[in-house]
């Protein structure tokens, strides 16, 4: 189900307008700029409605955070979460995943964050998956040597893939768990990842670090957005989950 309309967008839009960055390739290898106290800076792809990047960002204010989201009516309600805590320390790319070496310079990111992205279930569109081998060596261009990504999904094919692929890609696994929530919640909740777990959908998620590679691993360029490309899972409405909706 697609993410529903939002009545006033554009003025909504305009209304938060302090947190979206319009022109992201002129802050590569400046970041810290805009929050020139950080000790950190941490990477959101697919940030959907913005429950887990605004709490996250509460709770490590010491962190700058850079959210990317393709659809605006997603990326309204976390930007409107985001001031309506008061938050200094986030702000919002309308970008996408193939461009982050345009928009971020060598090691410039220290943790990114992939939470319930497309699994992309056909095998024709295994490159398009945002923990493919290749993806995960673009990640490799912006991500410090031992910066982290952090991954969680629900879908366990989607896991079990990637857990090949971080490897591959020169990262070491770690805090590999397919039930999450197990034994109580952990960490902060995305709302897909509330409701699903809500319904007994195990989630499954994995850390991968960041290892020296000499020679570093060949990134082959990824087309530009398709915006025609369907939106990722944690940007969809899901008021009532359905079994349908959980097997991809």
């Amino acid at each position: 189900m697609r993410m529903r309309k939002k009545p006033n967008l554009d003025l909504r839009m305009e209304q938060c307008a302090d947190f979206l960055i319009q022109n992201p390739k002129e802050y590569r290898g400046r970041w810290r700029t805009l929050k020139p106290d950080a000790k950190e800076v941490r990477l959101e792809l697919g940030c959907g409605k913005g429950r887990f990047t605004a709490e996250t960002a509460r709770q490590n204010p010491q962190a700058l955070y850079i959210a990317v989201e393709r659809v605006p009516d997603a990326m309204i309600v976390a930007m409107e979460r985001v001031r309506d805590l008061g938050l200094n320390n986030v702000y919002f790319i309308d970008g996408d995943a193939a461009q982050l070496r345009d928009y971020f310079a060598p090691d410039e990111v220290d943790l990114l964050y992939i939470n319930f992205c497309d699994p992309w279930p056909s095998s024709h569109h295994a490159r398009r998956r945002l923990t493919h081998e290749n993806f995960l060596v673009l990640y490799r261009g912006i991500l410090r040597e031992g910066g982290e990504i952090h991954f969680k999904t629900d879908n366990k094919p989607l896991f079990e893939y990637s857990l090949f692929q971080f490897p591959k890609a020169g990262y070491e696994l770690s805090q590999v768990t397919r039930n999450l929530h197990e034994c109580g919640i952990q960490g902060v909740m995305t709302d897909y990842e509330e409701k699903f777990h809500s319904i007994g959908t195990p989630i499954n998620r994995c850390v991968g670090t960041k290892l020296a590679m000499d020679p570093e691993p060949e990134f082959k360029p990824i087309p530009g957005p398709d915006r025609s490309r369907r939106i990722p899972r944690e940007a969809e409405e899901q008021d009532t989950p359905k079994e349908s909706d959980k097997e991809d």
